[in-house]
């Protein structure tokens, strides 16, 4: 069953490492600085499976204040800071990233939403650089970044794998969309047991735990 993808192509952002509580909690934190008042789960709502960028006509509208680009710096600045001092692997994601690599002949790459130097300091800290190498791929340096399906052409590309035999591994909708709309089989990664932001989406599968996709290999 394992032979049926060639590639597998695993966002980064809560599929790899467990960055979204880190990343969000310095956005609210910056934005309510600035005079947006947002909950956690507001915040997480609206950015999650996002470049800031793209929703800056909200910022601005709820801010009345540009998104300048001293502010995205001071954000990356305080966002890596914790990050640093923080990040912990998603339980699993490291065998299951050995597990694709290996099965794959090292047919794997991370194409996120996030910018390019955040998603290389992750995998490192995470131990995964090895079985990825530069098959890094970042939404910022694509036409368009996720939803669109750019950065998994662009990583499919790369590894010379046809889209329709390339899984993608993703735990939001927004990247679900982008995986879904390059052509590729898409199964979520939904830790909290249920699948409720896969829903209307062909979706092939959830997984509730990294250790499922490295069994699959096994099967």
């Amino acid at each position: 069953m394992s032979d049926v993808f060639e590639a597998v192509l695993f966002d980064c952002d809560g599929v790899l490492v467990d960055s979204e509580p880190i990343t969000n909690g310095v956005l609210r934190q910056m934005l309510n600085e600035a005079g947006w008042g947002l909950t956690q789960a507001e915040c997480m709502q609206i950015f999650i499976g996002k470049a800031v960028r793209d929703e800056r006509a909200r910022i601005e509208a709820e801010t009345g204040r540009p998104l300048t680009e001293d502010w995205m710096r001071a954000f990356y600045a305080r966002r890596d800071q914790r990050l640093r001092a923080e990040l912990q692997a998603m339980d699993g994601a490291l065998q299951a990233v050995v597990a694709a690599h290996a099965h794959t002949a090292g047919r794997i790459a991370c194409a996120s939403g996030a910018d390019r130097p955040k998603v290389v300091m992750q995998i490192e800290m995470a131990g995964m650089a090895p079985y990825f190498d530069d098959r890094i791929f970042s939404g910022h340096d694509m036409p368009r970044s996720k939803p669109a399906p750019d950065v998994y052409l662009a990583a499919a590309a790369h590894l010379g794998a046809n889209p329709a035999r390339c899984l993608v591994i993703e735990d939001t909708a927004t990247g679900a969309r982008a995986g879904l709309d390059a052509g590729a089989t898409v199964w979520g990664y939904c830790p909290d047991g249920h699948g409720r932001a896969f829903e209307g989406l062909p979706v092939a599968r959830v997984l509730h735990h990294m250790d499922e996709l490295a069994h699959f290999w096994e099967a």
